[in-house]
């Protein structure tokens, strides 16, 4: 039987900051940073949120879709580099918010941008082997950005939630293939507030390489072309990376476009790709094939080649779509901002 996604989820705060907003506090010309980066505004999460109710909201809404009894998850991976705790996983409160415990395996990952499809895969590995009926990947951040650093512009909330198993699939899962080096372009050390990059060097010899790598990877164990594709979603650090990427592999912009939310929301880090793919699944039709391609700095990328399979059309409407989140939002100035991402630190 095929292995692949029985349910999808996400959550995304209803909080914006605008790039402009950003852009007069520190003196900056929006318009250029804009024409950049291909971005408007970004989410905020609220004082009460952080990764852990992201990853539950989601995961309530991937359920939700699923139609699974929660007793019947066997493991929880849970993707984030802004977990609540240093030490103390988020999984298992995932696990207890959604009545999954305590017959389960869980974990936290983290590998930037990318631990949210490196749980995918996992679960995909113990639903084949028949160690596990479910299993449930995460992919939620509140990124973090220094002030006036450029990532202050795009490190944004958000998350995604997959049911991954064999019966009643939205969509089966072809095959995946991952490209990993050690290319620190990006980190944070222990006890430091903000992460760090390597400017420029995130570009080609990081995002391009492996996204590239591993999207062609895919596409030459598979016998497939970008045109067997009906759609492609990449990580979104900005709105430019992305589409440079998909045109280098031969994808047009319908193929692509549609997945892009980074200019509206963000980069949401673990939730990027995920979160891409699941506002995919809220339009695809039955038969449609998706590329999926994560990126995590330090460095690598996760490709899938997603097969949506005709129970989308009854289990969509079943959880609020991507599109549902995003309409609902409220605009805060800079001085909210601050507080809500507390960075007045005393």
């Amino acid at each position: 039987m095929k292995v692949g996604i029985t349910g999808y989820g996400v959550y995304i705060p209803r909080y914006r900051i605008r790039v402009e907003e950003i852009a007069r506090v520190w003196g900056s010309d929006a318009g250029t940073i804009k024409a950049s980066l291909k971005i408007g505004e970004k989410a905020v999460p609220a004082l009460d949120e952080d990764a852990a109710t992201i990853a539950v909201e989601a995961a309530r809404n991937a359920l939700r879709r699923a139609q699974v009894d929660p007793g019947k998850i066997g493991a929880i991976y849970v993707g984030s580099e802004s977990h609540p705790y240093a030490v103390k996983p988020t999984a298992t409160i995932v696990a207890a918010a959604i009545r999954a415990e305590p017959e389960l395996t869980a974990a936290d990952y983290e590998f930037a941008c990318k631990a949210g499809t490196a749980g995918v895969q996992t679960c995909m590995g113990l639903v084949a082997s028949g160690m596990i009926e479910y299993g449930l990947a995460i992919g939620a951040d509140t990124a973090q950005g220094a002030p006036g650093d450029p990532l202050e512009y795009t490190a944004a909330a958000g998350g995604a939630a997959f049911v991954v198993g064999r019966h009643k699939l939205v969509a089966s899962i072809e095959a995946t293939y991952s490209y990993t080096t050690d290319t620190p372009d990006f980190w944070r050390r222990e006890g430091q507030a903000y992460p760090r990059h390597g400017g420029r060097f995130t570009g080609l010899p990081a995002y391009f390489k492996h996204v590239y790598s591993a999207a062609k990877g895919l596409m030459d164990r598979l016998g497939l072309e970008p045109g067997d594709f009906t759609y492609a979603v990449f990580h979104q650090p900005n709105g430019k990376f992305p589409r440079v990427v998909a045109k280098r592999l031969g994808f047009s912009s319908e193929q692509v476009e549609p997945g892009i939310l980074v200019d509206r929301i963000g980069n949401t880090y673990s939730g990027s790709s995920l979160l891409g793919l699941a506002k995919l699944l809220d339009i695809a039709e039955p038969g449609d094939r998706i590329l999926v391609a994560s990126f995590g700095s330090g460095a690598g990328s996760d490709a899938f080649s997603v097969v949506v399979e005709p129970a989308i059309e009854e289990k969509r409407a079943l959880a609020p779509s991507v599109e549902d989140y995003i309409a609902r939002k409220v605009y805060v100035d800079y001085a909210t901002y601050v507080k809500l991402r507390k960075k007045i630190r005393v």
